[in-house]
């Protein structure tokens, strides 16, 4: 193949540059419309002139501070309302706690025996003198118990007892035990019924461990103490 002319070669020249004028000038066209102009764009140096300019873009002053943002905490309810429900709760219990109690007071035995044992002597005639209260005998140590409730008005030695407690009781009675080997109450102790207040023993004049027991009568005639019991419920 014959090599093309210097003619024709200057013409594929001259349009190859007409070509690269052209893209070079829509280029330019291309970028001037995608910037803008300096003198459009006011620069914000910071966040304080960006609020300035903001501010007086929407009618107030130029030199007015940015507002500003205040967090706040999200105060929960939890611990409040959980304390709510504690204090309901100990109510309640309390409550309970109370009607149990009540009911217990309610049904527990007003009247007790006031020892286990053996019925050895009775009320009355005895051995040529009187025998004004009951005996019950059992080992020393055996609980005595109060045979119902009331105000311990005296516990200590006695003549003829060795040692004795006498209660007086909320209708006025006083019961009396005597012959103890000891006591666990004082006087100005309130006790119930069947609470235990000193144990069996073989004091004073004695044949033998045993309760002594005694019924006064408003506090003064002595009465059958075993009738007194049945009536009560209690027998012995």
């Amino acid at each position: 193949m014959n090599p093309p002319s210097s003619a024709l070669r200057g013409r594929v020249v001259v349009a190859a540059v007409a070509v690269g004028a052209f893209a070079a000038a829509a280029a330019g066209q291309t970028l001037k419309a995608g910037q803008t102009s300096s003198d459009d764009v006011t620069p914000l140096a910071d966040s304080k002139n960006a609020s300035a300019q903001l501010g007086g873009g929407i009618g107030g002053s130029s030199s007015a501070a940015a507002p500003e943002v205040l967090t706040v905490a999200k105060m929960s309810t939890a611990p409040v309302e959980a304390q709510k429900i504690a204090s309901t709760n100990q109510i309640v219990q309390a409550r309970v706690a109370a009607a149990a109690a009540a009911r217990a007071e309610a049904e527990r035995p007003k009247f007790a025996l006031p020892a286990e044992g053996r019925f050895t002597s009775g009320f009355g005639a005895r051995w040529g003198g009187s025998h004004l209260g009951i005996d019950i005998a059992n080992s020393i140590g055996t609980p005595i118990y109060a045979a119902a409730d009331g105000v311990v008005i005296e516990a200590g030695t006695a003549s003829g007892f060795g040692l004795w407690v006498r209660i007086q009781h909320d209708d006025g009675t006083i019961t009396v035990y005597g012959h103890m080997q000891d006591y666990s109450v004082s006087e100005g102790d309130r006790v119930k019924a069947g609470e235990q207040i000193a144990r069996i023993g073989n004091r004073g004049q004695s044949t033998g461990p045993h309760l002594h027991f005694e019924v006064w009568d408003e506090g003064t005639r002595k009465i059958n103490p075993r009738t007194w019991l049945l009536d009560h419920g209690i027998v012995l």
